[in-house]
């Protein structure tokens, strides 16, 4: 029995030491390897452009407005590239994919980063419209699939790889709205690309981070959304919420966003340099306390208490019968 429990415990450890030095290794002379990065103009891709240039990588940054493409030139290498891209937009589309292949010069693309973040409108689905999912899903998960399948040629050619920043909200659905539903369905698409893409030597990376100042929305531009949802619902929907229910919605919001945030953004850089470098990078990565342990928690806790969970975080409708709890989790 001994020898038996010597054994396993052998092999576990010599496992993790395999790993760690599989981990270790990285890709030779970054020079010359060109990575494109959508959502640039701010926030994480804007970091992320910058930090990578810098890196010794010819980047290609796709900004949503030339003022965008004009402050990021401003303050990097003259090496770094800038197009105009909006990934609601078939057409701006495949003007940014001409205008990579013209840069690429024969050359393939060694780097793909899918940064695209259409957080609002987030609400209760019966506060929305058809139009309210599609104002999301057209960018975070159409938009971002449209200009991988057109990229693809590329990336295998220089047998490359591809980096999606994905928010851990799509490891478990708390709110309606078509957030959730745009991470869910790039997890799934990066999963069944992963395994296809493996034949031709192209690498894909999930890299799912909890919430960071600098990488969403902030809370004012939500309850913005949520105001203007709240005034168009007819008096009926209205009614059957109730005054009160969207006051302590907001603070519900408020308070998670609040305890969730995290300013320091370099734990999402740090892993998609490492997926970009690594000569295996990795399939999956976790970015922050909450990614790590909050949502996965969630997402692998048994429903009846993750819906426990949430319901005492959120306030109760008043058609529901009972009153609005008073005391809020704190996350």
């Amino acid at each position: 029995a001994d020898s038996l429990h010597i054994a396993i415990l052998a092999s576990v450890l010599s496992l993790i030491i395999y790993w760690l030095i599989r981990d270790s290794h990285r890709v030779r002379n970054l020079s010359g390897k060109h990575v494109f990065i959508t959502a640039c103009d701010t926030g994480l891709g804007n970091s992320l452009a910058k930090w990578l240039d810098k890196r010794g990588f010819c980047v290609i940054a796709a900004c949503a407005t030339e003022k965008g493409c004009e402050e990021l030139r401003s303050c990097s290498s003259l090496s770094l590239k800038t197009v105009n891209l909006n990934l609601a937009d078939s057409n701006s589309i495949a003007r940014a994919v001409v205008l990579v292949t013209e840069e690429m010069a024969g050359k393939g693309l060694f780097g793909l980063v899918i940064n695209a973040e259409g957080t609002a409108p987030v609400a209760p689905t019966d506060w929305l419209r058809i139009e309210d999912f599609h104002s999301v899903l057209d960018v975070s998960l159409l938009g971002s699939i449209e200009i991988t399948l057109k990229l693809l040629p590329l990336l295998k050619k220089a047998e490359g790889r591809v980096v999606n920043l994905i928010n851990a909200k799509g490891l478990a659905a708390v709110v309606g709205g078509g957030y959730s539903l745009s991470k869910w369905g790039m997890e799934a698409f990066s999963d069944t690309l992963r395994i296809e893409m493996q034949h031709f030597g192209v690498k894909v990376s999930i890299v799912e981070h909890g919430f960071f100042k600098a990488g969403v929305v902030n809370s004012d531009v939500i309850e913005k959304y949520l105001l203007r949802l709240w005034n168009r619902l007819t008096p009926e929907i209205r009614d059957s919420y109730g005054e009160k229910y969207f006051v302590e919605y907001i603070k519900a919001q408020r308070s998670s966003v609040k305890r969730l945030y995290d300013s320091d953004i370099s734990k999402i850089i740090k892993c998609v340099e490492h997926a970009l470098i690594a000569k295996y990078p990795r399939t999956r990565y976790g970015a922050g306390w909450d990614a790590k342990f909050f949502w996965l928690f969630l997402s692998y806790a048994p429903s009846c208490l993750s819906d426990m969970l949430l319901c005492m975080t959120f306030p109760a409708p008043a058609a529901r019968g009972r009153s609005v709890p008073g005391v809020l989790i704190n996350i």
